[in-house]
């Protein structure tokens, strides 16, 4: 797969509105994730594992965190003269700051694709968390002879107001698109994620923008899939989709299993991410850990148990942290005690504080918050 041959474009803020909780003040692709990555690291990840050498990052709001995080694209390799990483901030607006689709987010960025010499577009979104040979895909786009191939998996559909359920045949050609169907425990939907000729896809923005359409499922995919050969790709291996803060502390939480850390942080597909030069974790001498997952920087003073621990957290002496996600910067005091409890950076726990969730009802405690 030649890198020269295929673009990629990530929509950083797709989804934004399904986990208010945590991209209130930062875009989707932002989310801090598994200790020391952000989601975006994995849709960009597989992109360079892949070759693509030029990947455009479309915004929409919130997203001075994502462009500190991905600065030049050094950490990606991407920091280049030709080619490269390229941040793209909205340029098209609506009424009441209201966000913007994925077609109208395409649309507002044309003419960069249009001005681009790949042949061929990759487009997902920053929301999946996942770790698969986009060079087999591309493969299968090309053998098939398909106009569009659709990046798919079998199971039960997220939530979200734009789930397309898929309908395809024995070779895997696209039948029938269904927009928000009722849920399913077992069917096959998109993940996002899609192939197609630049040409082609310039096309179809040009049409829909003439006609004032402006939702990417239903007016580029459902409405073209019995002129157009969209064939469905189905992805193998781990595969989390963030729709909400349970099913983010759950991927978070799956990571503590190696069969999943096995699947996703693979030697042979590295997950990039901005380096932070920090000191090993520092255990005390009465500290206490038990299947967790700990970046650098931290300091454990008292016990740590099924939980994911972010770069830079301090946990007190006599303090007791179990099925908890902590992200970056988090505090607890000495002897709290923490249960199903999930914090965002930087949140200070004080003394003999006491939190309690439970698996079906996990605490969250917003960003720099004091307790």
């Amino acid at each position: 797969m030649k890198g020269s041959n295929i673009m990629g474009i990530v929509f950083a803020n797709k989804h934004d509105h399904l986990i208010r909780e945590l991209t209130a003040s930062r875009a989707m692709g932002s989310v801090p994730f598994g200790g020391r990555y952000r989601l975006i690291d994995f849709s960009i990840s597989n992109m360079v594992n892949a070759n693509i050498s030029k990947v455009g990052v479309v915004t929409n709001a919130n997203y001075h965190s994502l462009m500190d995080h991905v600065g030049t694209g050094k950490a990606f390799d991407l920091a280049r003269k030709k080619g490269g990483l390229y941040i793209l901030p909205p340029n098209l607006y609506r009424a009441g700051n209201a966000p913007c689709s994925s077609l109208e987010q395409l649309i507002g960025v044309r003419n960069f694709i249009a001005s681009a010499d790949e042949e061929y577009v990759y487009l997902c979104e920053a929301d999946v968390v996942s770790n698969f040979d986009l060079k087999k895909m591309y493969r299968n786009h090309l053998s098939s002879g398909a106009d569009i191939t659709i990046g798919s998996i079998k199971g039960a559909a997220p939530t979200g107001d734009d789930v397309m359920e898929l309908k395809a045949d024995e070779s895997g050609k696209i039948t029938e698109i269904l927009i928000s169907p009722e849920a399913k425990k077992d069917c096959l939907w998109s993940l996002g994620c899609y192939i197609i000729k630049r040409d082609l896809l310039i096309e179809l923005i040009d049409e829909a923008s003439a006609h004032s359409r402006t939702a990417m499922n239903r007016d580029i995919f459902q409405r073209h899939v019995d002129t157009l050969h969209i064939q469905s790709y189905e992805i193998e291996g781990y595969v989390a989709v963030i729709d909400s803060t349970q099913t983010y502390i759950k991927a978070n939480m799956d990571l503590l299993k190696a069969e999943n850390r096995n699947a996703l942080l693979r030697r042979d597909y590295p997950v990039m991410t901005k380096v932070r030069d920090e000191a090993p974790v520092r255990y005390g001498l009465k500290s206490r850990v038990k299947n967790a997952l700990i970046a650098d920087g931290s300091v454990i003073e008292g016990e740590v148990e099924n939980s994911v621990i972010f770069r830079g957290v301090k946990i007190g002496k006599g303090a007791v942290v179990k099925n908890c996600v902590l992200m970056q910067g988090t505090v607890v005091g000495d002897n709290a005690r923490l249960e199903y409890v999930c914090t965002d950076k930087n949140v200070v726990i004080g003394n003999d504080r006491e939190l309690k969730g439970s698996d079906t009802y996990q605490v969250f405690i917003k960003k720099a918050e004091k307790v």
